[in-house]
């Protein structure tokens, strides 16, 4: 028996390959503009490395997932799950073109929620705060995270092209801060009073701001998604001044993010997990030492792989297909 887990990433489409025994057999991602421009087929690359009679079930993640509040199967969900695809980050049509191949599969398949005021599994504080919190793959990037550590009372930071915090209580999410209200990301990040003053202006729109409000703000860089993230760090390796600023920038507001996250939990904190390409990286810095200036020893750090995502996704179709009825308190109704 196979299980695949599928991470709808800001710079790419991830999956991940488990075994019955969960093992990782294999990881691997696909380019959202390749896939848009047809340069690459997600049936074709899976097929390379699965027999899909062999699949049991396929856990999905798409776009915000802001239309469910279960893990529901995917034959079952009205409109892929999303009230929208406008005003949240850029839309490139390559993710939107792997989930049409994916529903073309004979394979069964469930979809993951994203974490917004609908959500009933939510502590009730954060869904009165924030309409939305975190997409689906900040789900199973937490149900990684559990699985990788056995702690209960947590936090993970996944910092890539976008930094969103999770809060883990009891085992269960109690809330997250999303990219647009929170700590910067290497592209996205929280509109300030000079953007929403650009806005009203009609100088650009909150969906323009948004994607250009993380540390390439800072940097002056401009472009892809991916490229751009490629260039920050290659300036940052060259010692480039705003380069730097722009990352340390980047790391102090997650640390502040993770702290006040630290104090609205009622249990005491066992660790910080730490995700994402950024929060994970060892080079040009080395992040965990970095932010852990800022935590002076205070909490336990663990890094865990970038593809968190699709190995958690993984992980909860293998779970639901053994008859797990609850995951991180979100419930299963298949």
């Amino acid at each position: 028996m196979v299980f695949i887990g599928m991470d709808h990433g800001t710079t790419g489409i991830s999956f991940c390959l488990m075994s019955d025994e969960g093992r990782v057999i294999d990881v691997f991602k696909i380019g959202r503009e390749e896939s848009k421009k047809g340069l690459v087929s997600a049936t074709e690359e899976l097929a390379k490395r699965v027999d899909f009679e062999d699949v049991k079930l396929m856990a999905i993640t798409y776009a915000m997932g802001d239309g469910i509040n279960k893990i529901l199967p995917t034959d079952k969900v009205e409109d892929r799950g999303i009230l929208s695809i406008n005003g949240a980050g850029k839309v490139t049509g390559g993710g939107t073109s792997v989930f049409s191949e994916l529903e073309q599969l004979d394979i069964d398949s469930i979809m993951i929620p994203g974490l917004h005021k609908d959500s009933t599994s939510l502590n009730e504080l954060f869904r009165a705060a924030y309409s939305h919190q975190a997409s689906p793959e900040k789900v199973s990037i937490s149900y990684n995270a559990v699985k990788e550590t056995g702690w209960s009372n947590f936090i993970v930071a996944d910092i890539s092209s976008n930094s969103v915090d999770i809060l883990i209580e009891d085992g269960k999410i109690k809330g997250a801060m999303d990219a647009c209200v929170g700590a910067m990301g290497i592209v996205h990040g929280p509109i300030d009073l000079e953007m929403i003053r650009n806005i009203d202006e009609k100088g650009a729109s909150a969906n323009d701001c948004f994607s250009h409000a993380g540390a390439i703000k800072i940097a002056g860089i401009d472009g892809k998604v991916a490229n751009m993230k490629d260039q920050l760090l290659e300036n940052y390796k060259k010692g480039d001044e705003k380069a730097k600023l722009a990352i340390d920038t980047l790391i102090m507001t997650v640390a502040m993010e993770i702290v006040g996250l630290d104090v609205v939990c009622e249990n005491e904190i066992e660790g910080i997990v730490l995700t994402g390409s950024i929060g994970s990286a060892t080079e040009p810095f080395n992040f965990e030492d970095e932010i852990n200036r800022y935590f002076k020893n205070k909490y336990e750090l663990k890094v865990i792989s970038k593809e968190s995502g699709a190995i958690g996704a993984a992980q909860i179709a293998m779970d639901v297909y053994n008859g797990k009825k609850e995951i991180l308190g979100i419930e299963v109704d298949i």
